[in-house]
């Protein structure tokens, strides 16, 4: 069987370091915002290029914290894809705000810029972009509308960890950056963590206390916080896997050109990465009519797969109240699409053996 993704064989790879860099955290005595989140948060921001970083306890707290300390509430609206996963809906209505769903380009996958000025009215604080399946929004368009409606651009970097657009990486292509370490993303923990890149000072300032009880001295609270504190454990841990991420990404890149290059189906749609974007290939989404016939061909020839994502936001049961409403670009993705196995540790033959399967498929 050729898996979708080995986290085991991943992790190995850095088994000894990281064992080094747990027993640091072990004998050092201090276990929550200590040095190891010191060291990660400074490594982090200077790897996506901007000034701050603040480590937080998972990817849907660093979207929900934002909004939180961007004041966005009861009233407002916050533009975002209608093709995404919950995740990203889900850190606007917890604030109160209310999602209002982006038609995606159906050759990106990600949110249409076109599609953003006739949905913005008064009440619209923010527009939060989702660079899906590793590959990066087209941000210069999106930032314009939001300079000439005076609105905050929110990044959800959850599966798009050191992509490049136009030689800038995500999470400094907006006012703030969310991002998630789940272990399955490109630069996974080994449990939940998640972090905020901003070149905001004062929201850097507000975020540090948000987090922490809405505090930045012990027992003396200026704000209704939460806690959400990336552990000291997990940042040691991210650190190390940090130095390797350039390099985990250039091998999914080689796959996915050889994907690009090799697979030759007529039922199968290709995925399309932009000329100006630095595609990080989280996953290697395929589309085709009947995808459950796809999905269980595959698995019958010993090839594992994964639906990202089977259902959209709006018809979830989460949100009933949207379940009559009709996105046609969306719906048809979620209808469609199927990924198929890529990773830092996937061999060239296993690849080989994947095209090899999906060209024979009628």
């Amino acid at each position: 069987m050729i898996p979708f993704l080995d986290l085991k064989k991943i992790n190995e790879q850095h088994h000894d370091l990281i064992t080094q860099a747990i027993d640091k955290v072990v004998k050092s005595g201090w276990y929550i915002l200590g040095e190891s989140v010191n060291e990660f948060e400074d490594k982090f921001a200077t790897y996506c290029g901007t000034k701050y970083c603040v480590g937080v306890a998972n990817g849907l707290d660093a979207l929900s914290l934002i909004i939180k300390a961007y004041g966005i509430g009861e009233g407002d609206e916050v533009l975002v894809p209608s093709n995404t996963y919950i995740a990203s809906m889900l850190a606007i209505s917890s604030n109160g705000a209310t999602p209002i769903l982006v038609e995606p380009d159906l050759n990106t996958y990600n949110i249409d810029p076109l599609n953003i000025e006739a949905l913005i009215t008064d009440k619209t604080k923010a527009i939060m972009v989702v660079h899906l399946y590793g590959q990066s929004c087209d941000m210069e368009p999106i930032n314009e509308i939001a300079r000439k409606y005076n609105l905050k651009v929110i990044e959800d970097c959850a599966q798009a960890h050191g992509a490049i657009y136009k030689g800038k990486k995500i999470g400094n292509l907006g006012d703030a950056a969310a991002f998630s370490f789940y272990p399955g993303k490109n630069l996974g923990a080994l449990g939940d963590a998640g972090a905020i890149t901003t070149n905001d000072e004062e929201l850097y300032m507000s975020l540090k206390a948000h987090r922490n009880y809405g505090s930045h001295k012990k027992y003396e609270n200026i704000y209704k916080g939460v806690n959400s504190r990336l552990d000291e454990m997990q940042a040691a841990i991210l650190s190390v896997k940090l130095d390797f991420l350039d390099g985990e990404n250039n091998h999914r890149r080689e796959i996915a050109k050889y994907y690009l290059e090799n697979i030759k189906n007529e039922k199968i749609v290709l995925p399309k990465a932009e000329v100006d974007n630095q595609h990080v290939w989280h996953v290697f989404v395929v589309r085709t009519n009947d995808r459950d016939k796809l999905q269980k061909y595959l698995l019958d020839s010993g090839i594992q797969t994964i639906i990202h994502y089977p259902i959209p936001p709006h018809k979830q049961k989460a949100y009933a109240e949207w379940n009559h409403l009709n996105y046609e670009v969306s719906e048809k993705i979620h209808q469609e699409i199927l990924s198929i196995p890529i990773s830092p540790v996937m061999t060239l033959e296993e690849a080989k053996k994947v095209v090899e399967v999906i060209n024979k498929y009628e």
